[in-house]
């Protein structure tokens, strides 16, 4: 027989995974972690949820949306703890997004100092590369970093 899971307080799960209260609530009502509740309707989550708090969180400082983190959480069961292979899974199917997350980066770093073809400088001259606008022809945006 299995042993029933350990449940967290939100005050614990914060504490172990570094993220403030009010942040836990907000991934728990877009769905990105779950908890039940006592019968004195406080919060209780499983200690598995450490997990996806440190994915999320993670995830979430590299630049990944929010949103972009639910379609991948929403790839794990949800009626059992997710496996080494589940989490395998996942991250296999973001390598694709995260190897174009770094190629950005790297564009932005190697091209922060020259022209990134952000548009402020759009107008009629850019004293740094777009002299005559051409990159207005391009499209709206950071066109050099975000058109390869």
């Amino acid at each position: 027989m299995s042993r029933p899971p350990e449940l967290l307080s939100i005050g614990e799960l914060s504490a172990r995974s570094g993220v403030a209260p009010s942040a836990l609530r907000f991934y728990e009502k877009l769905g990105l972690i779950r908890s039940t509740r006592t019968s004195g309707n406080q919060r209780r989550y499983e200690r598995t949820e450490l997990r996806r708090v440190a994915f999320i969180r993670i995830s979430a400082q590299v630049g990944v949306p929010l949103e972009t983190i639910k379609e991948a959480l929403a790839s794990l069961p949800a009626n059992r703890t997710p496996t080494k292979a589940d989490w395998a899974r996942l991250s296999a199917g973001w390598r694709g997004h995260l190897d174009e997350q770094i190629k950005l980066l790297e564009r932005l770093r190697d091209t922060l100092t020259g022209c990134i073809g952000c548009g402020c400088l759009s107008l009629k001259t850019c004293r740094l590369v777009n002299t005559d606008d051409d990159l207005a022809a391009k499209g709206p945006g950071p066109v050099i970093l975000t058109r390869p």
